[in-house]
């Protein structure tokens, strides 16, 4: 359920069932020498630009041969109709072929190698066959099966050119590895005669990457949920810091009458002691503030997402999101049990974050051929690393009297306990993170409940 993304990034990727509720908990313990607190990663900044969520409809355990072609028959009735069965069976080869490609490069022995490419191959032709069977007569629907044939043809081409460069090699398949080489060449050919992208776009290898991600986002059109996010706090924090603007000025009031009453005219004293007070206000006003409302919203959701079909406006679902520092003391006792067998040495003083999601389906069915919605929670460490020191040590080796050396990098760990909660179910796992200025070196999962 937990994987790495890029660089500095993991996701988390759970189910959703029709009228389903999910809660996801995240305990991350962070060590205190990286650096990361209130002050200097407030949760609201990782919120607005470390943290993803989106939801869409389920096709990541599709392959090849599951595909559903009918999508792409059903080119009568409205515009958006066709659109949204369009992208469902484009969406669909995509996932499937990915899934595919990367189930073959795991073979190690040439021959099945071969054997499972040529399948795939095959399974691929097909599908672009079968696409292009149906190609619409109306000019209104020509622009969108010209995109997704368009990106189809490009993301097959690419997938093979990359099976074939990262795949066993051996002159005893030479054959199969030309078919597959021609298929690669028929589709470039293809797109070329259709004058499906211009000459100085096929020339420059960033437009027309660029090009295919924007045809990517299109045929995800109504497949992936349109996101609203609401800030819930927003009119509670003005009324927080009006409440408490308004009260310290009655203090203020009452001490400014007082000195009034004290002094006849106005005098050096006078004006001193009223620019201390105005002073006093404006330090200890902010600071009042956030007390307050770090108290008050405490344990509170600070976001709502809500999920759209893009295509029909139809609501799917709502998110709610929680992040904030907390307390060990103030952690569940299941994660403390959990956190306190870690071995002793990693038992280190640490700053604790606690980030929350909880997700309700209100949709009753999903669109034909989906049984549940992908979720995908993405969370980027970038500046959890901005403060993690630079540089390399060295580890010295002493062989029959021979000094040698070895280059090592700086290495940090971050502990994170993850709950999910569905239904009556609930699974704790804990993740060890280990992560350098560049990279997160590894995920390991060190304890789970079954």
């Amino acid at each position: 359920m937990l994987k790495q993304d890029e660089n500095l990034s993991f996701v988390i990727e759970p189910e959703l069932n029709p009228r389903a509720e999910q809660r996801i908990d995240l305990y991350f313990s962070i060590p205190n020498e990286m650096g990361i607190n209130p002050q200097t990663l407030s949760e609201e900044s990782y919120f607005n630009n470390h943290f993803k969520s989106h939801l869409a409809y389920n096709a990541n355990n599709i392959h090849l041969p599951l595909v559903r072609s009918r999508f792409v028959s059903k080119n009568k009735g409205e515009q958006q109709d066709y659109r949204q069965n369009l992208n469902l069976f484009c969406y669909q080869v995509r996932l499937a072929l990915d899934a595919d490609i990367k189930d073959a490069l795991k073979i190690d022995e040439a021959e099945d190698f071969y054997k499972r490419a040529n399948e795939v191959y095959e399974q691929s032709e097909g599908l672009l066959k079968k696409l292009r069977r149906y190609t619409p007569d109306d000019e209104k629907l020509l622009p969108f099966f010209t995109n997704a044939d368009n990106y189809l043809s490009w993301h097959v081409e690419q997938s093979f050119l990359k099976l074939l460069d990262e795949g066993p090699r051996s002159s005893d398949y030479a054959k199969e590895r030309n078919d597959l080489l021609q298929f690669c060449k028929n589709e470039n050919t293809y797109r070329a005669e259709k004058n499906y992208n211009s000459e100085t776009t096929m020339q420059d290898a960033n437009r027309i990457t660029n090009k295919m991600r924007l045809l990517q986002r299109l045929i995800e059109h109504g497949v992936i949920l349109q996101r609203q996010t609401r800030f819930l706090n927003s009119y509670l924090k003005r009324l927080v810091k009006g409440t408490v603007t308004a009260v310290i000025m009655a203090f203020v009031m009452v001490v400014i009458l007082n000195a009034r009453s004290s002094f006849t005219e106005v005098t050096a004293t006078l004006i001193l002691i009223l620019g201390v007070i105005y002073g006093l206000r404006e330090i200890f006003k902010e600071d009042i503030t956030r007390v307050i409302w770090r108290a008050i919203v405490q344990g509170r959701p600070k976001w709502r997402f809500s999920f759209k079909n893009s295509i029909t406006k139809d609501k799917v679902a709502s998110q709610f999101i929680w992040l904030e520092y907390t307390r060990f003391k103030k952690i569940p006792k299941e994660v403390k049990a959990i956190f306190s067998k870690r071995r002793q040495q990693n038992k280190q003083a640490a700053q604790w974050l606690h980030f929350a999601s909880e997700t309700r389906v209100s949709a009753k069915e999903f669109l034909p051929g989906y049984d549940t919605l992908q979720q995908t929670l993405h969370f980027n460490l970038a500046p959890f690393a901005r403060y993690l020191k630079r540089g390399e040590g060295k580890l010295y080796h002493l062989d029959s009297n021979k000094i040698s050396k070895q280059a090592v990098e700086r290495r940090y760990q971050l502990n994170m306990v993850l709950i999910l909660t569905e239904e009556d179910k609930k699974l704790y796992q804990r993740y060890k993170i280990t992560l350098n200025r560049s990279k997160i070196v590894n995920i390991e999962l060190i304890y789970s409940t079954k």
